[in-house]
């Protein structure tokens, strides 16, 4: 995900959640909003958040749903919502499984935004770089990707997610299966046998 000019994403359009609307309409835009940040999750491929500019409310939200986020320097990231009456209370729900607990709430708490130094140092972003080498360091971790299999990526992208939310106990039993399900798959064999026969695999895909 991208942006052009000096915001990344702001959010939801307020306009479409004033009391000329209805509350049907309400939760269809807040339904959508976390179908989309929970689909970002499901896909088979990784998503990256190439974040130039400001991040606040729902656009913060998408960065910390993203798999991956490259930042420039001059990002920031801030949940605001408490200073307009609409505590963001969507967005927590990403920014609580992406950031310590009492930064999720301060930044919940007060609106304040938190550079992009701030953001990488508390892990609601990847990596931070220069203006003018945005592009190029986004572009590298997506090539870097792409040359690994595609079914290989989604499985262990899939497992990431599964097992993230469960006991240490049951995280070590669901991927134990799936290390053992990855050698079944016909890239996880030809890896194996590039690595040993010292050759660039050949991907299904």
């Amino acid at each position: 995900f991208a942006a052009e000019g000096p915001v990344f994403c702001s959010g939801h359009d307020l306009k479409e959640l004033s009391s000329e609307d209805d509350v049907k309409h309400h939760s269809q835009v807040f339904e959508l909003c976390a179908e989309v940040m929970t689909l970002i999750q499901k896909l088979p491929v990784p998503v990256i958040a190439k974040v130039n500019g400001l991040a606040t409310a729902a656009g913060c939200q998408l960065v910390a749903s993203c798999d991956i986020a490259v930042a420039s320097e001059k990002s920031q990231f801030a949940t605001p919502g408490v200073n307009i009456g609409l505590f963001c209370s969507t967005p927590a729900v990403a920014l609580g499984r992406s950031l310590p607990r009492k930064v999720a709430l301060e930044m919940l708490f007060t609106g304040e935004p938190l550079s992009a130094h701030e953001a990488l140092m508390h892990g609601l972003v990847s990596k931070v770089v220069p203006e003018d080498k945005l592009e190029e360091e986004t572009m590298k971790i997506c090539q870097k990707i792409c040359e690994s299999s595609k079914s290989i990526l989604a499985l262990g992208k899939a497992t990431f997610y599964r097992q993230i939310t469960q006991d240490l106990d049951t995280a070590y039993k669901i991927t134990t299966k799936v290390m053992v399900d990855n050698l079944t798959l016909r890239d996880g064999q030809e890896g194996i046998e590039a690595f040993v026969q010292k050759r660039k695999p050949v991907w299904s895909h």
